[in-house]
C-alpha cells in the first residue's frame, strides 16, 4: 500500500498509481489530493488488517509526513522503529558506528547552541536537525569565528520554518554536531527486498556551488554515473540493512566517496525516495524507469538494457529553494519562463507556492555533457535575478 501526503505529489505518480490499481490509503488528506480517478483506494481500517496480515508489509510513502499515522497505527509491526533508525540522525549515527568508531558526533538541544564548548569539536563541523528535511537548519562551520553568526543564522531560520512540517519530519528543537566528511556526494534511490537484498533505482551526483554549500540546487544522473558507481554502492548500501534488518524497505540514501575512496553515509530517509517525487520522477524522465512501480512488483532494474542510448547526456533536477535572501511577502513574482529560457533542453516545470513553502519549484533538464555550463550557472545563481519585488 502506499501513503500520500502533503507537500506535493506529482501527476506521474497519480498515473503510476492509478494506472496500476497500487493501492493508496484513503486518508483524509489523500481526499484533498486530487488524484486521478480510478485509483483504488483502501480505508485505514483495511490498511491496518492488511499489515496484520502481512510479515512484512510492502509500504511506501510519498512524504514523512505519513510517518506519524505509521507510528500510530501500525506500532505492531516494528516498522516505526526501523523508521526511526533512519529518520533521528542521532540514531543513525550509534547505528552505523560499527562501521566508522572514530566517526564524532554529539547531539544538542537549541536552547544550548550559544553555550556549546568549541574547543571540544572538531572542525570544519556540520551542525543539522536530529530529525530534519531538505536541507533546513544545515551549516558548514569552518572557523570558530563563524560559529556566532552560524546560531544566529540557525535560530532566525528554525522560528521562520517550524510550522511547515510536523515534528516527525522536521525537529526544530534538538541538533547533532558531527564531524565534516569531505568527497564527492551522491543521492540514491533503492529499497531493501523481501530477502533483504538491496535494489538500486537511481543513482545522482550532488554536485555543489562550492566547498561552503550545504544546498540542494542539482542533482544529476547518468549512464557514467550509473556504470561506475552501481556495484560499490549496492554493497555499501548492504552493510546498512543488515546492520538495521530490513526488508521491503524503500529509502533515499545521501552519501560520498572521500579522496581516500571511503564511502561514508551521510543520512538515510525512510519509506521514500527524493522528496516532493524529484529523484524516482527524474529515473523515468531520464531512462524510462519508474521506480514507484519497480518497488511495487519487487523488480530489479536491467540496467545495461535501461541505459542503452544514454551516453553523452545528463539529466538533471534543479530545486528552486529561495536563496535569495528576500521574504516570500516581499516577492512578487518568480519569472519561470526566464528560467526555462537559460536550458537548452527543460524537461519539465513544476512551480511550487514559495509563500507556503521555502522553494519556488523544482525544473527537470537534459543537458549535453560538454554543456555543464548551464548547470554551473544555475548553482551559482542566488535566483534573484528571476525574482520580481511588490
Amino acid at each position: 500500500m502506499f501513503f500520500i501526503d502533503k507537500p506535493y505529489i506529482s501527476d506521474f505518480f497519480k498515473m503510476t498509481v492509478r494506472d496500476n490499481a497500487i493501492p493508496v490509503v484513503d486518508t483524509t488528506i489523500a481526499r484533498n489530493l486530487a488524484l486521478f480517478e480510478g485509483t483504488t483506494l483502501i480505508s485505514e481500517d483495511r490498511a491496518i488488517e492488511m499489515a496484520r496480515e502481512l510479515e512484512n508489509p510492502l509500504i511506501y510513502t510519498t512524504s514523512e509526513n505519513s510517518i506519524g499515522w505509521i507510528a500510530t497505527n501500525l506500532s505492531f509491526t516494528g516498522l516505526p522503529e526501523k523508521i526511526k533508525l533512519f529518520k533521528d540522525k542521532l540514531k543513525f549515527r550509534e547505528l552505523t558506528k560499527p562501521l566508522y568508531p572514530d566517526f564524532q558526533f554529539k547531539s544538542v538541544r537549541i536552547d544550548e547552541l550559544k553555550a556549546v564548548r568549541l574547543d571540544d569539536l572538531t572542525l570544519p563541523f556540520i551542525i543539522k536537525p536530529t530529525v530534519g528535511f531538505f536541507s533546513m537548519g544545515v551549516y558548514k562551520v569552518s572557523t570558530l569565528a563563524a560559529w556566532t553568526d552560524t546560531v544566529e543564522a540557525i535560530l532566525a531560520e528554525m522560528e521562520q520554518v517550524k510550522n511547515f512540517y510536523p515534528e516527525e519530519v522536521l525537529d526544530t528543537g534538538t541538533f547533532i554536531i558531527e564531524q565534516y566528511v569531505a568527497g564527492e556526494e551522491f543521492a540514491v534511490d533503492a529499497f531493501f527486498d523481501a530477502a533483504g537484498d538491496p535494489v538500486i533505482l537511481n543513482i545522482m551526483r550532488h554536485t555543489f556551488a562550492s566547498d561552503a554549500d550545504v544546498s540542494d540546487r542539482v542533482y544529476t544522473t547518468s549512464k557514467v554515473i550509473i556504470e561506475d558507481n552501481l556495484e560499490e554502492f549496492t554493497t555499501f548500501i548492504g552493510k546498512i540493512g543488515r546492520l538495521a534488518d530490513i526488508k521491503k524497505f524503500p529509502l533515499h540514501v545521501e552519501l560520498r566517496r572521500t579522496g581516500d575512496g571511503v564511502l561514508f553515509p551521510i543520512e538515510v530517509n525512510p519509506m521514500r525516495f527524493g522528496a516532493w517525487c524529484t529523484t524516482a520522477d527524474m529515473a523515468f524522465f531520464a531512462y524510462g524507469l519508474n521506480p514507484y512501480l519497480y518497488y511495487f512488483q519487487q523488480q530489479k532494474p536491467n540496467w545495461a538494457e535501461v541505459l542503452q542510448g544514454k551516453a553523452d547526456k545528463l539529466f538533471s533536477i534543479v530545486v528552486l529553494d529561495n536563496s535569495t535572501g528576500i521574504e516570500a511577502d516581499k516577492i512578487a513574482s518568480f519569472d519561470y519562463q526566464k528560467l526555462y529560457s537559460t536550458f537548452e533542453r527543460p524537461l519539465e516545470l513544476r512551480k511550487i507556492d514559495f509563500r507556503q513553502y521555502p522553494v519556488f519549484g523544482f525544473l527537470y533538464v537534459e543537458t549535453r555533457e560538454d554543456n555543464f555550463g548551464e548547470l554551473k550557472n544555475i548553482l551559482d545563481s542566488d535566483l534573484s535575478e528571476f525574482v520580481s519585488l511588490r
